[in-house]
This record gives structure tokens, sequence and C-alpha cells, in this order.
């Protein structure tokens, strides 16, 4: 007599969900990323492949109960929906993680009083004061700098790191001289698509110069941090820059004169 084990229905739907939330969760975030389709539409429908996803690792839990008990086939399916399943959830999970990190903010910005006008078609709400304190608290390296670097060659150099970023110049304004004042625009895209105005303005002085930083948010209920990470970033890589620029520039003003000295006049030059 033939004996028939049955697969558990569990475990295929887990697998069959499962392999629909992974297209689902990554295929909107390369679309969203090329600006194919809309920041809302895209939070639309990744809740939706959270949703999947969850249900997935709901039926594979459910399914390795049924088969403890009944002895049916489909293991292998039902892990394979765990495991879609979990990696579909760990964006989410990291994203809420960031959530509570960081507080949900409209900007952040070095210089609160004279914050950087933005090309972007964007109203950012003032920042209160308890949250600006909070703010420098979470960034404490997000803070103005001065250089004892001159305008015109310090907008080269921050003109260099925004180029290596890959970010997207809108403008470009260079200080006409030292002591003038040049400002750079330029959109950056997140990991998952969403895009912030990046405004940096160089300011000459008498001493050198100062660097100011402004992010700001153009979609999405909240940063998840990015914009005060990405102010950090920059500035610290700019430290590090600067540093080594001045480091570097007395070993060229010393360098030794290797022309040959001229030779005297005279019958006695022979």
């Amino acid at each position: 007599m033939r004996i028939l084990i049955r697969t558990s229905k569990w475990a295929i739907w887990a697998r069959r969900f499962g392999s629909l939330a992974l297209p689902l969760t990554i295929i909107p975030v390369l679309l969203h990323r090329e600006q194919l389709i809309t920041s809302a539409d895209f939070t639309v429908v990744e809740a939706v492949a959270a949703g999947v996803a969850a249900l997935a690792v709901f039926l594979a839990l459910g399914a390795f109960g049924r088969l403890w008990i009944t002895g049916d086939q489909g293991w292998s399916k039902a892990g394979w929906g765990l495991f879609f399943g979990i990696v579909c959830l760990l964006p989410f999970a990291y994203l809420g993680y960031e959530a509570m990190r960081y507080p949900m903010v409209d900007e952040v910005t070095t210089d609160s009083a004279d914050p950087l006008p933005l090309v972007s078609p964007v109203r950012v709400a003032p920042t209160g004061s308890p949250l600006r304190d909070e703010i420098a608290a979470i960034f404490p390296n997000a803070q103005t700098r001065s250089y004892p670097v001159d305008a015109t060659e310090m907008f080269a150099i921050v003109d260099g790191l925004v180029e290596a970023r890959g970010w997207d110049v809108r403008t470009r304004r260079a200080p006409p001289t030292a002591l003038d004042i040049g400002q750079i625009n330029a959109i950056a895209v997140t990991l998952f698509g969403w895009r912030d105005e990046v405004a940096i303005r160089v300011a000459g002085t008498a001493l050198g110069s100062v660097i100011d930083m402004r992010s700001v948010p153009l979609g999405g209920f909240h940063d998840f941090g990015e914009n005060g990470k990405r102010i950090e970033e920059f500035l610290v890589a700019l430290d590090q820059k600067i540093t080594l620029t001045l480091r570097d520039a007395p070993q060229a003003a010393a360098a030794p004169d290797t022309e040959a000295p001229p030779l005297p006049e005279g019958d006695d030059a022979e």
C-alpha cells in the first residue's frame, strides 16, 4: 500500500509570498533612485512589500510547526519563504532603528542665523531652539569651519570633494576674489532613492575662509539622520584634506632651488 505524503500548503504559500516580496522590495528602490516613480508611490509600494514579507515569515513559521506535527513535506519551501521574508524585512528594520535614533528634522545647517539659499522649491519650517540643541548634540561635527586658506583655493577643494561624492551640482558660483563668497548647491541621493539638497558656502575673510553647510530633505516624512551624517562626513573629510594641504605646503615652499647660480660678469667668468 502506497503512503501519500502531502506538501504543506503553508510552506507552499510561504515560499510564494517570500518570492513575491523580494522583487517587490528591490525593484521600487531602483525605480525611485532613477526618479521613475515618486517618493509617495515608493512609500506605498514598499509598505505593501513589507506586509507581503511579514506574511511570508508568518506562514513559514506556521509551516514549520505543522510540518513538525504532521510529518508533511515542505521544509525547504518553508525555509526559503522564511529567508526571503527576513531579507526583505531587514531594510525596514534598519530604517526603523534609524528613525528611533535620530529626530525628525526639516534641515540640518551649520548657520541657523543665516541659512544658505536653496534652488529647490521646498518650504523649510524654522527649526526651534530645543531641536537645534538636540541636533548639535547628535551631530557635534556639523559646525562652521574656519581655515587659513583663501576662498578661491578653498572653493576648488570643496568643489573637488563634491564631485568625488557624485552629487548632482545645480549651481556653482566661485568667489571672484579671496575676500568674496562662493556657493555650491547640489542634489544628493540616499541609498533608498530619497533626494536631499546640499548647499555649501565658502566665505573669504582676512584670515582665510569660513565654510558653512546646509542639507535639506526634499521628500519623505523622516530623513533617518542622513542630512546630519552627510554634513559631518563632508566636513570631517574637508578637515583631513586641509590638514594634508597645509602639511605639504611648507615642504613645497622650502624645496631647494635647483637652478645653477648665474656666472659673474667680467674676464674672470671663464
